[in-house]
């Protein structure tokens, strides 16, 4: 009676305990989460490869369902055909056991090999599949370098060549054509890290000294989200970039912008001693890990991006002739290149057509007025480690609230 009590006490508290986590979940977790449509879902897919790896996945998650509904069968029958209704039963000696039956032993090991061998057999060909381009396929792909770096993403162009500047290189932001495939050559310029876009493609990490690769398709137009997977620093986490797919029009529009030189403002023909005096605003105070994306941007982020390839109306040509004065000023064109404008700095994103990308700071922040100034203000609040701010530091770099306002202007003309 005392073990009746106790186990209807247990199973009260549990269901208890379930009721309550349930609710806490409903009301913690947003809509998206349950159509597991989130920006890096790996349910909601829209490439080959990453089809191929979610088809492995519900395969092995349908072998242990099964499993799962057996064993707990198993258990369900044996805890209620033995369990003891009496204080006799409870005393009485157990029944015979079944350890060691040879037919039972062999039955098991064989239904778990044939569980291996239904789940073996997907992902192997998934594998093969995911390794590199079908050979049907690689006539028609196109191939891009990825470099990971502390804490972002170099990419380079190989088959787009500038006429004395090699290779066409942009930084965080990958576009590519829709609907070809895609090979990615991967590397890395100091630790290990992981290249992975959840629902284009699975994670491949890039090896200092070893060459690796991956290959994916974005089956039509879209804008993914792309994270590194392995932890490499302080500011692993906030490691992230972004792939465009573009239609053949769109794709080659974008070539043609990226592979011209940087855009020049011209200077107002007017004496900057007798140009109007700026009115600079004061940047606001941010909130720790604060979110650095607009609800617009987060809800057609193609199309904000396509937005961003233009110039903005109404720019001030005699505050973007200050900030590309303070661009060399300030050293900042020993780390960063402006094709066109004579800076030629390597260890940093390359900021030829900066203007034109819809994210900076390693993808982790909208690239617009507020959240470029305030990278630009205080680079360690928002990526701690990083090197630009390891930069102030080491080249004694003092920016007034004028000076960050100038470079913003000028680093948002780069289209």
């Amino acid at each position: 009676m005392r073990l009746a009590t106790i186990l209807s006490s247990a199973a009260h508290w549990s269901r208890a305990v379930l009721a309550v986590g349930a609710v806490s979940l409903l009301s913690a977790c947003d809509y998206n989460f349950w159509r597991m449509d989130g920006h890096q879902s790996t349910i909601k897919v829209e490439g080959p490869v990453a089809k191929s790896q979610l088809d492995v996945f519900y395969v092995t998650c349908w072998v242990t369902l099964v499993i799962f509904i057996l064993v707990g069968a198993v258990l369900a029958y044996a805890s209620i055909k033995f369990k003891a209704r009496t204080p006799e039963e409870e005393k009485a000696i157990p029944p015979e056991q079944g350890h060691g039956n040879p037919l039972i032993e062999i039955g098991l090991i064989g239904a778990s090999v044939l569980a291996l061998v239904v789940i073996a057999i997907p992902t192997l060909k998934g594998i093969w599949y995911t390794y590199d381009v079908p050979e049907d396929r690689k006539a028609d792909t196109y191939e891009v370098t990825a470099t990971g770096y502390q804490w972002w993403f170099k990419f380079d162009y190989p088959s787009e060549q500038i006429a004395g500047a090699g290779a066409l290189t942009t930084a965080n932001e990958l576009v590519i054509p829709a609907g070809r495939p895609v090979r990615v050559n991967l590397r890395t310029i100091d630790v290990i890290h992981s290249f992975w876009i959840p629902k284009l493609a699975g994670k491949v990490d890039m090896i200092p000294n070893r060459a690796n690769h991956l290959w994916f398709q974005a089956d039509q137009p879209g804008y993914y989200w792309g994270q590194c997977a392995e932890f490499c620093g302080d500011s692993h986490a906030v490691m992230r970039f972004r792939v465009i797919a573009l239609g053949p029009k769109d794709f080659n529009d974008w070539l043609t912008q990226q592979t011209s030189p940087a855009r020049d403002v011209a200077p107002p023909r007017v004496a900057t001693k007798d140009a109007p005096k700026v009115q600079f605003a004061s940047l606001r105070t941010f909130k720790q890990n604060e979110t650095g994306h607009t609800a617009k941007y987060d809800t057609s982020p193609l199309d904000a991006w396509k937005a961003q390839q233009f110039p903005e109306k109404g720019e001030n040509a005699a505050l973007i002739a200050q900030g590309k004065a303070l661009f060399k000023e300030k050293a900042c064109l020993s780390c960063h290149e402006v094709r066109g404008h004579g800076y030629a700095g390597i260890s940093g994103p390359t900021l030829t057509h900066f203007g034109s990308r819809s994210t900076l700071a390693g993808a982790l922040l909208e690239n617009n007025t507020e959240q470029l100034h305030r990278w630009i203000h205080n680079p360690e609040s928002v990526k701690p480690g990083n090197k630009m701010a390891k930069g102030y530091i080491d080249n004694n770099i003092k920016l007034t609230n004028e000076d960050e306002v100038a470079l913003v202007a000028y680093l948002q003309s780069l289209k």
